[in-house]
C-alpha cells in the first residue's frame, strides 16, 4: 500500500495529517497494509507473548504511546490501536533531533496502522544538562519526552503513558530508562519479557512490515559525550546521513568529531563505498553538509559506538 502524506504543521495537541480512524478494537490487523504474515517464523513463544500483551493493554483500557516510529513502540502502537482503537494515540516528539525521515516514515508507518497519531514539538535542545552532553544525556531528553507525553495524557483524557522499551533495552547504558521510571511511564514489553527478538518475531506473525527494521537513534547520539549539541551540528549529521541513505545505504549512523565526518555502515555495505563512483558522491555530500575529512569506521555499524568509551556503562546517574 502507498500512502502519500502532505507535511503537517506540528502544534502542540493537534492530530497530524497522517492520523486516521482506529480499527475496530478486537480486530484482527488488516494485513492488506502490514503485509502478510508468516507465523511459522515466528519465535515459539511469540503468540503467547503477543497474548499476554492483548490482555495487559484491555486491563489498562486507554493508552498514550511513546511512538518514535521504531519497531519496538510500534509495535506497542499496532496492538493498542487493535485492542483499544480510539482508547490508543501515538505520539511523536518532533524536535531537531529527530531526523526527517524517521518522522516521515512514523506518520506512514501510524496511517497504516490506521493509528490515531500525534505530533508534538520537544524543546530537550533548551535543557542545559541535554546540551552538555554529558553520558546521561538521553535522561535529560526523555525526562523532556515524559513531561510532555504526561501532560497530554491528562489533556487527552487517556490513562497511562506507555514505551516501547524490551528486556534487550537493560542491557546496556541507557539513562533514558532513568527517566521513564521517575516519570512513572509502563514498559509492557518490559513487563511480559519480550526480548527485542520477540518483538520482530510478534511483528512478524502481524504482517507488519517493517517487523526487521533496523534500530534508529536521535542524531544527537552521533555527537560524542563532552561536546556540546547544538542545533547546526543535529543538522549536518542529518543532511549527510540523508544523503547517504539517497546513494542507497541502509543500515549507517554518521558520527560527528568536529571536522571530521566517521562513517558507519552494516558490513555487507562496506565494498560498496570504496567503489569510486559511490566513494567520491559520498565525499561530496560530508564536504557539503559541512566536513572536511570523511572518514569510514571498518568495524562497520554499531549501535552505541559513543559508548565504548565510557569507563563503565552503568555510570550512576543521580546522586
Amino acid at each position: 500500500m502507498s500512502v502519500s502524506l502532505p507535511r503537517p504543521e506540528i502544534a502542540h495537541a493537534r492530530t497530524s495529517d497522517a492520523a486516521t480512524d482506529a480499527v475496530t478494537p478486537g480486530a484482527a490487523i488488516p494485513s492488506a497494509t502490514l503485509g502478510a504474515a508468516t507465523p511459522s517464523a515466528a519465535a515459539p513463544d511469540a503468540a503467547a507473548k503477543l497474548a499476554a500483551l492483548r490482555a495487559r493493554l484491555q486491563e489498562l483500557g486507554s493508552v498514550l504511546v511513546c511512538y518514535s516510529g521504531g519497531i519496538d513502540s510500534a509495535f506497542v502502537l499496532a496492538v493498542a490501536t487493535v485492542e483499544l482503537g480510539e482508547r490508543a494515540i501515538g505520539m511523536t516528539a518532533v524536535s531537531p533531533s529527530l531526523a526527517e525521515s524517521e518522522r516521515l516514515d512514523a506518520q506512514r508507518l501510524a496511517a497504516e496502522l490506521g493509528a490515531q497519531h500525534r505530533l508534538v514539538e520537544s524543546h530537550e535542545i533548551e535543557r542545559a544538562g541535554y546540551v552538555k552532553n554529558d553520558p546521561d544525556r538521553c535522561f535529560h531528553c526523555k525526562t523532556e519526552l515524559y513531561e510532555i507525553a504526561e501532560a497530554k495524557r491528562v489533556e487527552w483524557q487517556l490513562g497511562w503513558v506507555l514505551n516501547g522499551t524490551n528486556v534487550s533495552d537493560l542491557g546496556d547504558y541507557r539513562p533514558g530508562l532513568e527517566a521513564a521510571k521517575h516519570a512513572g511511564a509502563l514498559s509492557p514489553l518490559v513487563e511480559l519479557g519480550f526480548t527485542k527478538a520477540d518483538v520482530r518475531a510478534a511483528a512478524k506473525l502481524l504482517g507488519m512490515r517493517i517487523w526487521d527494521k533496523p534500530a534508529a537513534a536521535c542524531l544527537s547520539s552521533r555527537i560524542p559525550y563532552g561536546t556540546e549539541v547544538t542545533r547546526e551540528r543535529l543538522a549536518q549529521v542529518g543532511a549527510f546521513e540523508a544523503a547517504l541513505r539517497e546513494l542507497g545505504f541502509k543500515q549507517l549512523r554518521v558520527r560527528w568529531h568536529e571536522r571530521i565526518a566517521r562513517i558507519e555502515l552494516a558490513l555487507s555495505e562496506l565494498p560498496r563505498l570504496a567503489e569510486p563512483g559511490v566513494r567520491e558522491q559520498a565525499v561530496l555530500a560530508g564536504q557539503r553538509a559541512g566536513f572536511t575529512y570523511i572518514t569510514l569506521d571498518l568495524a562497520g555499524y554499531r549501535t552505541g559506538s559513543h559508548n565504548e568509551v565510557l569507563p563503565s556503562r552503568r555510570l550512576p546517574l543521580l546522586g
